[in-house]
């Protein structure tokens, strides 16, 4: 894998290199859940540098259709992180986030999020 990933949540990592997609996939796609490294982190967030943790992916480059037949696609690649049970680390989410995260059962992420894509 080893995508960088920007970190869209106020946990205190910046940016997290992604090791593996829980799901067995050879990738991870908008709504998956991920195992990380944080790279780099802010002196006093709640995560610190080196540590491994779980994330679900919210932004993608890649694009993905919808039911209506749109396509979304993002400027960046971006992970929320959570914690094993899937409840957000954070207690904010910056920027746009796609409402397909519905279906894959992240609404906790969904509501700290403020603008939904």
């Amino acid at each position: 894998m080893r995508t960088v990933l920007k970190v869209v949540d106020n946990s205190g990592a910046k940016k997290v290199m992604c090791i593996q997609a829980v799901k067995g996939k050879k990738g991870a796609r908008l709504g998956d859940t991920i195992v990380a490294s944080v790279k780099e982190a802010y002196p006093n967030g709640k995560v610190k540098k080196g540590k491994v943790v779980h994330g679900v992916v919210v932004r993608a480059a890649m694009q993905r259709g919808r039911c209506d037949g749109s396509e979304v696609k993002f400027d960046d690649n971006a992970v929320v992180l959570v914690d094993k049970q899937g409840q957000p680390i954070g207690t904010r989410v910056f920027g746009p986030v796609p409402h397909e995260l519905r279906k894959k059962k992240h609404v906790k992420i969904l509501s700290l999020a403020k603008h939904i894509a």
